[in-house]
Parts: structure tokens; sequence; C-alpha cells
């Protein structure tokens, strides 16, 4: 089993920026990617931007230019900077990690709302 745990996620301005944090844990050493969705009201869940343990990144076209996915090995920590934040990037973002044998564990989402 994996846990994982987001964090940093807030209100602000169009234009700003937030920093979220997943913090993983237990079995750790079989993730292949983590990755960062979200959901805003009404929508499916998204994909944003993935990383895989061969250092692959991959964003989706809404946010490329913008955000940036890191992964803090020492630290067990996937980041994911956000800057120049728009309204339409207000939802939950969740943080996804995939096993070798492709189980999917999920945290439980930070809520990000940009106002213009």
């Amino acid at each position: 089993q994996v846990q994982l745990v987001e964090s940093g996620g807030g209100s602000v301005q169009a234009g700003e920026s937030l920093k979220l944090s997943c913090v993983a844990s237990g079995r750790i050493g079989f993730i292949g990617v983590f990755s960062w969705y979200r959901q805003a009201a009404g929508n499916q869940r998204e994909v944003v931007a993935s990383i895989a343990r061969d250092g692959t990144i991959t964003y989706s076209d809404s946010v490329k230019g913008r955000f940036t996915i890191s992964e803090d090995n020492a630290k067990n920590t996937v980041s994911l900077e956000m800057n120049s934040l728009k309204p339409e990037d207000t939802a939950v973002y969740y943080c996804k990690a995939r096993d070798y044998t492709n189980n999917q564990y999920w945290g439980q989402g930070t809520q990000v709302t940009v106002s213009s």
C-alpha cells in the first residue's frame, strides 16, 4: 500500500503562484509514476502533470509553461509549482501514484481557488 498526503492548496488572485506538495509513504519503492490530477466542479478529473521514475515528465497543454512538477526522493515528496494561475485552474488537485503492477493510489485532494 501507498499513502499520499497533499498540502499547499489555497485561494489566490489570478497571476499569483502556489506550490502543492504530495508526501508519499508505504511501498514507495514500487511506484513507477507520480501524477497530479485536478477536478473542477461539474467536470471529470483530468491529468495535469506526470513524472516517471526514469525522469520523463509530461504536462497537459493547459498548464504547459506555467506548472512545474518535481520529485524530491530524499523527502519522498512530489511537488507541483503553479505560476501565472488563472481562474480556470480552480479545482481540487489530487496526487496519484501508480506502481509497476498498475495499482493506483490517490491522495485526499487539496482545493485551489483562483479569483479574477
